[in-house]
């Protein structure tokens, strides 16, 4: 997998850290205030009806996919790393 990629092409179930928001002044503004901001957590809890369903934050978004494809995110690195 990419080191940096749209949400959008982010598995199901897979959690991630957000790079940057690459919007314009206002959506970014908004996408800030919803909690998508660098270096947060989120988690793609999946698709339905063309929409993103995500966690970020504790709080549940659905986000399209063109609102989605501005947030750059960088894979959890350890997920899926059995550990002991």
């Amino acid at each position: 997998m990419p080191a940096q990629m749209p949400l959008t092409m982010l598995p199901k179930g897979k959690g991630c850290r957000i790079r940057e928001v690459r919007a314009g002044k206002e959506l970014k503004r908004r996408l800030i205030e919803m909690g998508f901001t660098p270096s947060s957590s989120i988690r793609l809890i999946g698709c339905e009806r063309g929409n993103l369903l995500i966690n970020v934050n504790g709080a549940r978004y659905a986000l399209g996919r063109g609102m989605a494809m501005k947030i750059m995110v960088e894979p959890d690195s350890f997920e899926g790393v059995e550990l002991g």
